[in-house]
């Protein structure tokens, strides 16, 4: 896992300036390691630097990303969640139902990212990779979501996962 502090310092030695703002929203991240809206970064981030703006959120959640230091997480419903990223090369198991999400590494794609880069022509430079299903847990419950269910936000699992 990543630390503050070495967040921090990679982006001031790639010429970030580290405001207040910055700082509060790398904490926010490290609060919680699972996935959170720009909303719950931003509730969180709150604490630590009051006044501080969703657009700041946005554009440092997006720096963040760029530079590797936090995951995007897509769901189902269009919208996304970050959480700090594990050093290597890791994807996800998203769980529709409930939103879990458990990390895996390893993907062996080499094969087939060499078929496409010749038949398409493309230098494939990076990819992500992002399986969305059931957990064990939902796959035992009943199939249909209640409308209180489907109103919690995709993030928050309803049950705990061991892992």
């Amino acid at each position: 896992m990543l630390s503050e502090e070495w967040i921090l310092r990679q982006l001031s030695q790639a010429g970030y300036r580290i405001t207040q703002p910055r700082r509060a929203i790398v904490r926010a991240l490290l609060e919680d390691e699972s996935p959170s809206s720009a909303a719950q970064v931003y509730e969180r981030a709150s604490v630590h630097c009051p006044g501080i703006g969703l657009v700041t959120i946005y554009r440092t959640l997006d720096l963040l990303s760029e530079a590797g230091f936090v995951r995007r997480i897509h769901s189902q419903e269009g919208c996304h969640g970050y959480a700090p990223t594990r050093r290597g090369h890791w994807h996800h198991i998203v769980c529709r139902r409930c939103g879990a999400v458990v990390e895996f590494e390893g993907c062996d794609l080499v094969p087939f990212l060499n078929r496409l880069s010749a038949e398409t022509g493309y230098t494939i430079e990076e990819h992500l990779l992002e399986l969305v299903g059931l957990c064990a847990e939902c796959q035992g419950r009943p199939n249909a979501l209640s409308p209180s269910e489907q109103a919690l936000t995709w993030r928050t699992p309803r049950h705990e996962h061991e892992g």
